[in-house]
């Protein structure tokens, strides 16, 4: 029996531990509680439409954590990848899904080069690989700048005429329109492809849960693998999924506000988990052991006989082909590409989320990703609302997305190196 000292410090270190995730949940639920213009229905549409454009990029990021390059903020260079393949399919005019097929080749190769010259970088700034994937990323920016507002018009010749270059013939607008799948362009080409209702999405995904649990479980009984710390978990994972079963049959037989939801894009989320089987079964392989043994000491990986920079090279890669396809899956849902903007911020909100769902520098998994993306995207949509409410000024609420989204990442830094800056000191003391 744990003694109520020991039981004290336990609930201590887990409340240390959860800190950035327990401030989504209660500013969610703070703006719940002030605004009363936000509706069930409004704040359910807008939260699923965000899941199924970020989650893909947020995911990306998982890999780098696994090989020890920490949080790669270089994923903006995949995301500029993504931008460039959607450049070039909408000038020429290609749409609807074979566009979208030829952008996501278009940006694997234009990514697994850019990923692979960051590679290198990193494994020459080894142990700083977090501030070297920031100042890469404004780089590639000055690049990527140059080479859409000088080289296409004076290097590359280009009609004047076409609607995505400038009146003058020299760079490409600042906004470019996707135009509707429909209509031969590449907005909601994947969404669209087959939409079911969200009520029937809940089903689906409750459904998964329990199924993934119970697999889970027999599998490791079968391996003979003891599950009891993560008995727990599976409980919750079971209640969790019986929860959602019960909130859609009541939603169906009642027909509640949930029936009014926008519909879910039903491919982008079958990528999504996709990747996440991706994730778990490259883990399984030489290759995920190798990502694994580099980020957990690279120096006695390398005397094992692992090529570690290689591996570093191959996880980056991999991150940065996965950020420009997640971009791709972004900007398709927008349905516009912001040509100079929309890339911007795209990995500062992908970490913080990756840190809000309980992530570290070091530690990174599935579970964090799509918690993050939740909570994330929660206080992105309840941010103006609470100003509004608050204040009278919906616009006090974007500047406190900035605030949030900088405090996150600087909270759990500083965090981490607290810790192990107390572990150093607790394993002098045993010494």
């Amino acid at each position: 029996m744990l003694r109520p000292q020991t039981e004290s410090k336990n609930v201590g270190q887990w409340l240390l531990d959860n800190i950035v995730t327990l401030i989504f949940v209660a500013f969610t639920l703070f703006g719940f509680f002030v605004s009363e213009n936000v509706s069930l229905p409004f704040f359910l549409s807008e939260l699923s439409s965000r899941i199924f454009r970020n989650t893909f990029l947020v995911l990306s990021l998982i890999i780098p954590v696994l090989a020890g390059l920490g949080l790669n903020f270089g994923i903006v260079i995949g995301a500029m990848s993504g931008q460039i393949a959607i450049s070039i399919v909408r000038y020429f005019e290609l749409g609807g899904i074979p566009g979208l097929l030829y952008a996501f080749v278009i940006a694997f190769f234009v990514a697994a080069l850019c990923g692979y010259f960051t590679g290198l970088l990193y494994n020459k700034t080894r142990g700083q690989e977090m501030i070297a994937s920031l100042i890469v990323g404004y780089f590639a920016n000055g690049v990527y700048q140059f080479l859409f507002l000088f080289v296409i018009g004076v290097i590359i010749a280009v009609p004047a005429t076409h609607p995505m270059i400038k009146p003058d013939g020299i760079g490409i607008r600042m906004t470019v329109d996707l135009v509707p799948a429909k209509s031969g362009g590449l907005k909601y080409a994947l969404d669209d492809i087959w939409t079911i209702p969200f009520v029937h999405a809940l089903l689906v995904v409750a459904a998964g849960i329990i199924i993934f649990t119970a697999v889970r479980w027999w599998l490791n009984n079968k391996r003979g693998e003891s599950y009891r710390n993560d008995r727990g978990s599976a409980i919750g994972s079971v209640l969790l999924g019986a929860a959602l079963t019960a909130v859609s049959v009541y939603a169906l037989t009642t027909g509640s506000q949930l029936m009014m939801v926008r519909r879910v894009p039903v491919v982008t989320g079958l990528l999504i988990v996709a990747l996440c089987f991706f994730t778990v079964l490259i883990t399984k392989t030489k290759l995920g052991q190798d990502f694994r043994s580099a980020g957990f000491n690279q120096h006695v990986s390398q005397v094992s006989g692992i090529n570690v920079d290689q591996t570093r090279i191959i996880a980056t890669m991999i991150s940065t082909v996965l950020a420009a396809w997640g971009q791709i899956i972004y900007l398709q849902n927008m349905g516009t590409l912001n040509t100079y903007n929309a890339h911007t911020q795209i990995g500062m909100f992908s970490v913080a989320s990756l840190l809000v769902g309980g992530a570290s520098t070091s530690k990174a998994n599935i579970k964090n990703a799509i918690f993050g993306t939740i909570l994330f995207n929660s206080m992105f949509i309840m941010s103006p609302e609470i100003g509004q409410s608050l204040f009278g000024q919906a616009l006090l609420g974007e500047y406190f997305r900035t605030f949030m989204v900088y405090g996150v990442i600087g909270l759990a830094l500083g965090l981490y190196v607290w810790k192990a800056l107390k572990q150093q000191r607790t394993a002098s003391l045993e010494e």
